[in-house]
């Protein structure tokens, strides 16, 4: 039976890294895999799912408006897959996870899907927080906050380092732009609770 997965954590947790190496284990067993990452993320390139540590694959992208339960119909009609991938799902609209579910359901394919569960204001994302209602299963993937303990949220920072109180939610952005906290140095870091987004 197709499940619908959602991996989440915070910036820097190697989510990218344990799609490309699950996907890599589907396919070192004959099996083919469907790869797609949000269009608006180009750190790794174009049409590419990157890693921190240096390892990459090519995606087909994926970007607002698009029908991605039609292409995964379409491309199981060329090919058998045996698993969907979803890297930067937190850019998912919600019609999208909705979409997302009923290629699993009705289609009979596995689909996991790996993001971000808040932004650096500590909102849920559109896409994060329909994949937190449908998913079939959830599974946190951990990074820590420089104190040691668990990071759960992150924080933005400017072009002087300073942390951001308010802005789009969406800034592409590594390690120069996000730094993982766990919740009480989130709270520091922002004054207790962030301003909310630019209106």
């Amino acid at each position: 039976m197709a499940k619908l997965y959602f991996h989440y954590s915070t910036m820097n947790a190697g989510k990218s890294t344990i799609l490309l190496q699950a996907s890599y284990n589907y396919r070192e067993q004959g099996m083919d895999t469907f790869l797609l990452t949000a269009g608006v993320d180009t750190r790794a390139g174009a049409g590419r799912i990157g890693s921190r540590i240096g390892i990459s694959d090519a995606a087909e992208v994926f970007s607002e408006g698009d029908d991605l339960f039609a292409r995964i119909r379409a491309e199981m009609e060329a090919r058998p897959l045996a698993c969907v991938f979803v890297d930067e799902a937190q850019f998912l609209s919600s019609e999208q996870v909705w979409q997302l579910a009923r290629a699993v359901d009705d289609l009979n394919v596995p689909v996991m899907c790996y993001g971000l569960r808040t932004d650096f204001l500590g909102q849920l994302f559109p896409g994060s927080a329909t994949l937190l209602a449908l998913a079939d299963e959830m599974r946190e993937i951990r990074t820590i906050c420089h104190c040691g303990r668990k990071a759960t949220m992150v924080v933005r920072r400017d072009e002087d380092g300073q942390v951001a109180q308010s802005g789009a939610q969406v800034q592409i952005g590594g390690n120069e732009t996000y730094l993982p906290l766990c919740r009480r140095h989130f709270r520091e870091a922002v004054g207790d609770r962030p301003t909310g987004p630019e209106a």
